[in-house]
Parts: C-alpha cells; sequence; structure tokens
C-alpha cells in the first residue's frame, strides 16, 4: 500500500456526506459533535426550548464547542416538536443522544423504535455507565473517583471522563459509518463516560503512574522538580535521555531509581534558573520544559 505525502490529507474529511443530528447537551455530546463536523460531517444540533445548560456556566466554552454547527431550539415533548425532529431523523446518517434510556422511551427514541422506523439510521448513545447502570446519576467527577482517578481532595484539572468520551463517542460515529457500508442497517452503540475514565485510568492501573511507577515519580529523570525561579517538568525517562541530565548536573550516579539520584538532581535544578534550564535541554537534548510558580 502506498502512502501519501499529500499535506492535504492532514486535513482529511472521512465524515465527508455524512449527517449527524445530536440532542446531547453539556460536554461530551457538543464535543464529539465538533469533532464530526472538523472530520466534514454535517452537523445539526437540537436543543431544548431552554437552551443547552453550558451556556448558562460558560458561555465561552459553549461558544467554542459549537463554533460552526447550526443549532436550532425545538421542544421535544411537543407535537411540533416531534414533527420538526422526524423530519431531520428521515436525513440522518448518525443520532447523538446523551439521555437516561428511560428519557430515550417516553421521547419514542429508544433503539427498537428508531431501528423499526428509520432502518438505515444508526444512533451512538453517550451514557454515564454502561447497561443497567445506564440510569444511574453521575458526572465527571464521579466517573474520575471510580477509576481510582481523584487522588487527594483537590479536583482533577480537567474533564478526563468527558473529553475522553467525547473521543469515543466520535470514534463511535466512524465506525457507526464503516459498518454500515459493510452491511445493509443503522448500527447502535453505546459510549459510558465512566468506560472513558477506565481507559484513561488503564496506566494508573498498570502501575505506570503510581508513586512507585516509572513515570509516577520512582523514576529520577521524570518529575517535577523546584527551579530558582518557578518549576521544570524533566521527561528524561529513556537511558540515554537520563544519562545526559547526569552529566549536566554532575551526578555521577545512574540508578535513577536511588533516593540518592533523586536528592541530587533535586539540588542541583533548584540553583539553576528557567532560562537555564531550557538552555542546557535544548544543548543536550533532554526533554523538560520549564513552569512559572
Amino acid at each position: 500500500m502506498s502512502s501519501s505525502t499529500n499535506p492535504a490529507d492532514n486535513h482529511a474529511t472521512p465524515l465527508e456526506g455524512v449527517r449527524v443530528l445530536s440532542l446531547a447537551l453539556n460536554l461530551p455530546g457538543p464535543a464529539a459533535l465538533l469533532r464530526c463536523l472538523g472530520m466534514g460531517a454535517a452537523c445539526l444540533k437540537l436543543e431544548p426550548p431552554g437552551g443547552d445548560p453550558m451556556a448558562l456556566y460558560n458561555q465561552p466554552a459553549y461558544a467554542a464547542l459549537h463554533d460552526g454547527v447550526e443549532v436550532r431550539a425545538v421542544d421535544l415533548k411537543s407535537e411540533a416538536g416531534q414533527q420538526q425532529l422526524h423530519a431531520e431523523l428521515a436525513t440522518t446518517d448518525v443520532l447523538l443522544t446523551s439521555f437516561r434510556p428511560s428519557a430515550l422511551t417516553k421521547l419514542k427514541l429508544d433503539w427498537a423504535t428508531l431501528h423499526a422506523r428509520y432502518p438505515a439510521l444508526s444512533q451512538v448513545a453517550i451514557v454515564g455507565a454502561p447497561g443497567e447502570r445506564a440510569e444511574e446519576p453521575g458526572h465527571d467527577l464521579t466517573y474520575l473517583a471510580e477509576s481510582g482517578l481523584v487522588t487527594g481532595t483537590e479536583l482533577p484539572p480537567t474533564l478526563y471522563a468527558d473529553m475522553g468520551g467525547a473521543l469515543l463517542a466520535s470514534e463511535a460515529v466512524l465506525k457507526a459509518v464503516l459498518m454500515r457500508s459493510r452491511k445493509a442497517g443503522g448500527v447502535y452503540l453505546e459510549v459510558a463516560l465512566n468506560a472513558s475514565a477506565d481507559w484513561l485510568a488503564l496506566p494508573r492501573t498498570w502501575g505506570l503512574t503510581q508513586p512507585s511507577g516509572a513515570v509516577g515519580g520512582a523514576h529520577a529523570g521524570y518529575r517535577v522538580y523546584p527551579c530558582a525561579d518557578g518549576r521544570v517538568a524533566v521527561a528524561a525517562l529513556e537511558p540515554h535521555f537520563a544519562a545526559r541530565l547526569c552529566e549536566a548536573a554532575d551526578v555521577a550516579s545512574r540508578d535513577m531509581l536511588a533516593p540518592a539520584t533523586h536528592e541530587a538532581l533535586a539540588a542541583w535544578l533548584a540553583t539553576r534558573t528557567r532560562a537555564e534550564l531550557e538552555a542546557m535541554g535544548r544543548a543536550r537534548d533532554v526533554p523538560l520544559l520549564t513552569l512559572a510558580d
């Protein structure tokens, strides 16, 4: 198989000609829809008359998530709203939802009903947890806690389960289109946010990011250290990178798991400025990045 070096391939649109309709609110659904838009899909989102809660608590985030997406207000609980919805579903390839199964059933949007009415339509259903647990209430924080990714009392720095779920949902849209091309009829795919958290948590489950793990703090070349005017994130994990770091710091030991190596590197880094460390990293080809306090 030949490989193309055309730069335009970096902007491929695998979903060109595919129509995605989203009823999903908050973060995972809109983020997934935005990724589908970037892959060339024609994207429409139907919101309730009160709008998406995201627009209420963070307008800039809402604006970024819906840039280029057609948004319409539709009351799905009304007869007129149902007519508008089904008029769109008739020409939709993939429906994206984030309701609990019971809510979908009330709206007559459960998979059995949808599939009987629109055999070619696929559905990607974002839920909190899979199967019978899909009715349980939850949010990003609870899914991360369940996966062992909340290790103290501080909130995680970003919404990992939601954004990971958005990636899995956009992947599911691609999968649905591919599966439909191989067989007649649409498919139903469920994306659970707690499963996205579990996927992101695998390195910790394997021990990699535990305190005793190589990228959890045990390796002296893979840590965040204080420096003279800030912090430095050092990622000298491979032996050749670790050797160059130790040479720069005049540390004789090459045992990157030894407490003495940690102490020696910490003492040396504490005396160097961010500018000095960035220059050293460039000169010696050591992966690091300095940070302000």
